[in-house]
This record gives structure tokens, C-alpha cells and sequence, in this order.
């Protein structure tokens, strides 16, 4: 595993974001507006803030925060906000989520950048509402209509064309998407008015259902879907193949790896506990949920403090005596019930991989090794 920095995952996870959740609105930006343009980054806003207020000294921060996301804010934005309430040094997101849409939004500060794959690689969740009768070249609510039509589907006609859209499918990304074509964002090509060429490529959907029809125009639907699956892509697939077309309208994130709706944090809720952190009356550690809280799906194996010494070091540690785990691949190693290192189990050594450094602000949360 290589580290890899801070400004490099942002750029990664606009490539290798859960498509379901990533996208690039077509139209004009306004002025009021100018921070969800991504090719901005946030800056303008950002300048105007740090003129507002004082400069604050950076800090070491470990640990996610699970932020839900506001309708109106880019991820890229939403970071810069969390990693300035915190005085973070460094911070990153597991997996873009969409100015259009809400929800589950894990920013990763300090050394949890460096479990951020483990994040993306998850399941996501999405509760989202298709409007039909229109066809958007940006799939959602913010594009431009380019196909219309006055039929309207069935609860009866949609739900037998679920299970062509469940399990191991091929799906052509939208043309408003962050995939790279030769060097260019498909986006940016899409907006200089290119035809983007657009391969379908292989995703997994775990899960997709019809929960309620709202009227004649409006259906909404619960899907699980793996890495690299666009969200607005099956509702412009399932409005093509209905003969009705469609788009998203409304979109919100539940479930994104092992963080669920319930370890998210309204920004008001974090501003507030910010605001009574700096007077003394809480910590901003609380908003923390641990490192390791990314690695859930992964053994935990608890070392000696001399295996751990060797471990920080960056030296292998033989694998000896009856309690020495006979299983292979990787694991997450404690000591004292502290997150050490992440290491590879084989021919009977630990070889260390990536190795923590928690010095700093971390959740007081822990969870127990094994």
C-alpha cells in the first residue's frame, strides 16, 4: 500500500468516486453560487471566510467525521469547512457526493486519510426520487432536458424491470461524470458541448426497489450498490427502457461502508459544538469517531509492546506460539488497545504496511482488538 497524500486522494476519489453519487451541474454558475463549481475548489468562498476570521494554527486531528452533507455544497467544499472548524492539518472524503444531493458524507482527517480506500471500496446506500417524463443531459434536476415524453409508468411496469437492473450489471456512465477520458474530465468535455465517449462498463447493484410512488411523476427507490455505480444512470436507464424517460430530483446518501445515518453530524450540529469547544464547555473530540472505525470489515490482532516497537519501526515480527493466527491478508494491529499499524499476515510474519501515528486529537471512543 502506498501513502498517498492529502491533495492526491481528493484528486483520486473524483475519479474512482461511487459514480452513484458524483455530479457536475451544466449550467451557468452564478455568483452566489461560484464554490460549487469544482474547478474553483472552494477558494473564493474560502478567501472571503479567512478574511473574516483569524488565522488559526493547524493541529493534528485523527479520526472521521460523518458529515450530512447540506443540499447546495460540493464535497470539495464541505472538507475545507470540516477541516477549518477542526484546525485540521490534513483532510480528505471517501467518495464524492453531489452539490444536489444529502447525506452521508466520511471526511477523513489526519491519519485516517490513510484508510480512506477501505471507505470507498464499501457498500452505499441511497434513498433517491426519479422524476419521469424528461430526460437531462446531466441525469438530475440541474441539466438541460433533452428527450421528453407524456407517458407515465405503472408501480406494476416498474417493478418488472427491477431485476434487470440487480446484481452484476453493464452501465454506461452519464456524460456529466468525473472519469477521466484520455487526461480530460468527462465533464469539463461535456461542457465545451464534445460528445463524450463513453464505454458501459461493469458494476454491482445489491439491492434495488420501488418503496413509493408519490404520484403519476414521481417514483422513489432504495438502492445498495458497490463501487463505481452511477445512481443517475439507473434512472435514466429504467425512463429509457419505460419508454418515459427520467431524471433524478432528489438524492440523499445513507449508508456509505461501515458509517451509517445514525454516525452522521449536521454542519449546524458541528458548528455548534465547535463554537462551545472554544469556550470551554465541550471537545471537539466528541464529533470523532475512531480510525479503525474504517477497518470494520478487516481482523484486529493485538501485539506485545516489543512487537510493537519492532512494527513502528517498520521491521517484520515473527508470528510464534500457540496463540499466533494461522490466516493470511491483511489485519489492523493494536497494542493496548490503541490502533498501531495496518499489516500483512504471511509465512509466518507481520509485515507492517502502513503504520499510525496518533499523536494529537483522536476520538476517545475505542474499539476493543481481538
Amino acid at each position: 500500500m502506498n501513502v498517498t497524500t492529502p491533495d492526491a486522494l481528493l484528486d483520486a476519489q473524483h475519479v474512482e468516486s461511487n459514480g452513484a453519487d458524483e455530479n457536475i451541474s451544466s449550467q451557468p454558475i452564478r455568483a452566489d453560487r461560484s464554490h460549487n463549481d469544482p474547478r474553483n475548489n472552494g477558494q473564493r468562498g474560502g478567501k472571503q471566510r479567512q478574511n473574516n476570521q483569524p488565522r488559526r494554527d493547524k493541529r493534528d486531528v485523527h479520526g472521521w467525521v460523518v458529515l450530512d452533507k447540506p443540499i447546495g455544497m460540493t464535497s470539495t467544499h464541505a472538507v475545507a469547512v470540516v477541516k477549518r472548524l477542526f484546525s485540521a492539518k490534513r483532510a480528505g472524503h471517501a467518495g464524492t457526493l453531489d452539490p444536489l444531493a444529502s447525506g452521508g458524507l466520511p471526511i477523513a482527517m489526519g491519519e485516517a486519510t490513510k484508510t480512506v480506500p477501505f471507505v470507498m471500496d464499501g457498500r452505499k446506500r441511497y434513498r433517491f426520487t426519479v422524476a419521469w417524463g424528461e430526460e437531462r443531459d446531466t441525469d438530475d434536476t440541474e441539466g438541460q432536458v433533452t428527450k421528453s415524453s407524456e407517458l407515465r409508468p405503472t408501480p406494476e411496469a416498474i417493478r418488472a424491470l427491477l431485476p434487470q437492473f440487480t446484481g452484476r450489471i453493464e452501465q454506461t456512465p452519464p456524460q456529466y461524470s468525473a472519469i477521466k477520458i484520455a487526461g480530460e474530465r468527462a465533464y469539463d468535455m461535456a461542457r465545451d458541448g464534445e460528445v463524450v465517449p463513453l464505454v458501459p462498463r461493469p458494476v454491482e447493484i445489491h439491492e434495488l426497489i420501488l418503496t413509493e410512488q408519490t404520484d403519476s411523476d414521481h417514483s422513489v427507490f432504495e438502492a445498495e450498490c458497490g463501487k463505481g455505480t452511477y445512481v443517475r444512470a439507473l434512472a435514466r436507464d429504467l425512463g429509457r427502457l419505460l419508454g418515459c424517460y427520467g431524471h433524478i430530483c432528489e438524492l440523499r446518501r445513507t449508508l456509505v461502508g461501515p458509517f451509517r445515518e445514525a454516525d452522521m453530524i449536521p454542519l449546524e450540529q458541528l458548528q455548534a459544538l465547535c463554537d462551545r469547544a472554544a469556550s470551554g464547555e465541550g471537545s471537539l473530540a466528541d464529533a470523532l469517531l475512531p480510525v479503525e472505525t474504517a477497518l470494520d470489515d478487516i481482523p484486529a490482532l493485538a501485539v506485545t509492546r516489543a512487537d510493537a516497537a519492532r512494527l513502528h519501526r517498520g521491521q517484520a515480527v515473527l508470528l510464534r506460539g500457540r496463540d499466533a493466527p494461522n490466516s493470511s491478508g491483511t489485519v489492523y494491529v493494536t497494542v493496548a488497545g490503541r490502533l498501531l499499524a495496518l499489516a500483512e499476515i504471511g509465512n509466518g510474519e507481520l509485515i507492517p504496511k502502513r503504520v499510525f501515528n496518533l499523536s494529537g486529537l483522536t476520538s476517545s471512543a475505542r474499539k476493543e482488538s481481538i
